[in-house]
C-alpha cells in the first residue's frame, strides 16, 4: 500500500477527552506496562500451554504490576469488566450455542448442505460450498462447522474427481469469514460490546464484507490453489455421508433456512428502523422491533422457533430429545465463555491504567487510520498468539479510546477491521491450523499453502472491502 494511500485513508476523529481515563504514569512506562502484560498472554498460551483464561487473568495482572498500580485496584477493575462481559456477551454466546446444535442434531445443517449442493453444476460447486460454509457458518463455531462440513467436502471432491482444496477452501473459506465478521461469533460480539458498536448496523456491514470477501479468498482462490496442491478425498464417511437423512426424518430447506435467518433479520430490522425513525419518534412498529431486535431476545426467539420448526415438527424429536439438546449445547462452551470474559477484564484493566488514551494521542498527532491500526494491532496478537478471538479481545481493547466522536457506521467499520486481521495467516500455534491439516491430509508446508494462505486472502480482502465501504458510506452521508 502507497503512502499517498495510506494519507487518504480516514484519520482519528477529535477526540472527547472526558470520555478517556488519562494516564496515572508516563506514556513510555504505559506501553511497556500493556506490552508486558500482552506478552504473558502470549508466552503463556504458546510456550507454557496454560489455557487462555488463566493466562488472560495473569496478564492483566501483569499490566497492574509492571505499572506499579495498587493491585487491589487491579482486581477490582478485573472483576468489573469480568462481569460486565459476562452480562453481555454471555446470554448471547449461550443462546447460540443451544440454536447451533440444535440445527446440527436436527438434520438441518445436512439439508442445507445437501439442497445447495446437489443442485449445483461441477463448475459451480465450489461456489456452492462456499454458500454452505457461510450459511453454516453464521449460527455455528468454526470447529463445529469444519466437523460438520468434512463428510460433504470428502463425497463432493470424489464425485467430481476435483482435489479436495478445490471445493474444501471455499467452505472453510465462508465458515472463517463468518467467525471473524459476523456476530454472534464470540470475537464480532465482544468487540462491538467493548467499542459499543450498533450491534445489528454492524452485522449488516459484516454481511456485505464477507460477501466480496468469500468469493476473492473461497471458490476464486480455491480454484487456483487447487491446481498446485491437489489432495484426494479419502473414503472416510463415504457410506455414511450417502446414507445421511435416509432414517431420519430431517426439516425441510425453506424452515431450516428460515430459522436460520430469523434472529439476523430481527436485529437488521431494528437497525433499520433506528435508521427511519429517530429516539423520540412514537412508533409502534419501532417499538416492537426495538424489543424483538434486541440481540438476546432475537436469539431467544430463534432457539423457541427452531424448538418446533427443526426440532418437534422438522425431525420429529420429542420433548425427552430436545431436552438433551439443549443441555447438550451448554458444556462445550464454557471454556469460551470464560475466556471472553477473561478477555473483558483484560480490557477493562488496560482501560483503567489510561494505555488507550495515550495510544489515542499518539494515533492522532501521527493521523494514523483507526481502520488500519485496529486491523494491525489485531493481526500482530494473531500471529503471536493463533486465537481469533484472543486478537479480537486484545485488540478491541487496545483502540476502544480511539472511537469517541466517530459515526456509528465508522464504529461498526473498526470493529469488521478488527474482524479481519483476527483471522490473518493462521500457522502451527493455531488450533484450526492442525484441525485442518488432518481433516485434509495434508503436510504442514500443504496447509500453509493452502489454509493459512487463504485465511490471509480473506483478512486482507476484508481490510480492503471495509475501506471500500467507508468510502462509499462517506460518499454517502
Amino acid at each position: 500500500m502507497s503512502l499517498s494511500l495510506l494519507s487518504s485513508l480516514p484519520s482519528l476523529p477529535a477526540l472527547a477527552a472526558t470520555d478517556l481515563v488519562e494516564p496515572a504514569r508516563g506514556g513510555g512506562q504505559l506501553v511497556i506496562a500493556a506490552l508486558v502484560g500482552i506478552a504473558v498472554i502470549v508466552v503463556l498460551i504458546t510456550l507454557v500451554k496454560l489455557h487462555p483464561f488463566l493466562a488472560l487473568t495473569l496478564g492483566a495482572l501483569a499490566v497492574g504490576v509492571v505499572d506499579w498500580q495498587n493491585m487491589s485496584d487491579v482486581v477490582t477493575s478485573f472483576s468489573t469488566g469480568f462481569g460486565s462481559t459476562a452480562s453481555g456477551v454471555g446470554l448471547l454466546i449461550a443462546l447460540g450455542a443451544m440454536f447451533a446444535k440444535l440445527l446440527a442434531d436436527s438434520g438441518g445443517a445436512d439439508e442445507i448442505v445437501d439442497t445447495i449442493v446437489g443442485k449445483a453444476s461441477p463448475r459451480m460447486l465450489p461456489w456452492a460450498m462456499a454458500l454452505v460454509g457461510a450459511i453454516i457458518g453464521l449460527p455455528m463455531f468454526f470447529e463445529i462447522g469444519l466437523v460438520l462440513l468434512m463428510p460433504v467436502i470428502y463425497l463432493v471432491a470424489r464425485r467430481a474427481q476435483v482435489s479436495l482444496i478445490t471445493v474444501g477452501i471455499p467452505a472453510l473459506a465462508g465458515l472463517s469469514a463468518m467467525h471473524g465478521f459476523v456476530p454472534p461469533h464470540p470475537g464480532p460480539l465482544t468487540a462491538i460490546q467493548y467499542t459499543h458498536a450498533d450491534l445489528g448496523l454492524t452485522l449488516g456491514l459484516g454481511v456485505l464484507v464477507a460477501i466480496p470477501t468469500v468469493i476473492v479468498a473461497g471458490p476464486l482462490f480455491g480454484s487456483f490453489a487447487g491446481r498446485y496442491v491437489d489432495v484426494p478425498a479419502p473414503d472416510t464417511f463415504d457410506s455414511g455421508t450417502a446414507e445421511r437423512g435416509t432414517h431420519q426424518q430431517r426439516p425441510s430447506f425453506g424452515a431450516t433456512i428460515f430459522s436460520v435467518l430469523l434472529p439476523v433479520v430481527l436485529m437488521l430490522a431494528k437497525s433499520v428502523c433506528d435508521i427511519v425513525w429517530d429516539d423520540n419518534a412514537d412508533q409502534l412498529l419501532r417499538k416492537i422491533f426495538d424489543v424483538l431486535g434486541n440481540p438476546p431476545v432475537a436469539l431467544l426467539i430463534a432457539v423457541l422457533v427452531g424448538l418446533v420448526t427443526l426440532g418437534s415438527n422438522g425431525a420429529r424429536m420429542g420433548r425427552d430429545q430436545l431436552q438433551k439438546v439443549m443441555e447438550s449445547s451448554l458444556p462445550p462452551i464454557a471454556g469460551i465463555v470464560m475466556i471472553v470474559c477473561a478477555g473483558g477484564g483484560f480490557k477493562q484493566v488496560l482501560i483503567d491504567t489510561g494505555i488507550g488514551t495515550q495510544l489515542a494521542q499518539w494515533a492522532d498527532k501521527a493521523n494514523i487510520s483507526v481502520i488500519l491500526l485496529a486491523w494491525v494491532l489485531a493481526v500482530l496478537i494473531r500471529l503471536a498468539t493463533g486465537s481469533a478471538t484472543i486478537a479480537t479481545i486484545t485488540a478491541s481493547s487496545l483502540i476502544v479510546d480511539l472511537l469517541p466522536g466517530m459515526d456509528n457506521w465508522q464504529v461498526s467499520l473498526v470493529v469488521l477491521a478488527v474482524g479481519a486481521g483476527s483471522v490473518f495467516f493462521s500457522h502451527v500455534n493455531d488450533a484450526g491450523f492442525w484441525l485442518v491439516k488432518e481433516y485434509f491430509g495434508m503436510s504442514v508446508g500443504q496447509t500453509i499453502k493452502t489454509w493459512s494462505a487463504m485465511e490471509t486472502v480473506l483478512s486482507v480482502a476484508g481490510l480492503v472491502f471495509v475501506f471500500v465501504l467507508d468510502v462509499i458510506l462517506k460518499l454517502l452521508t
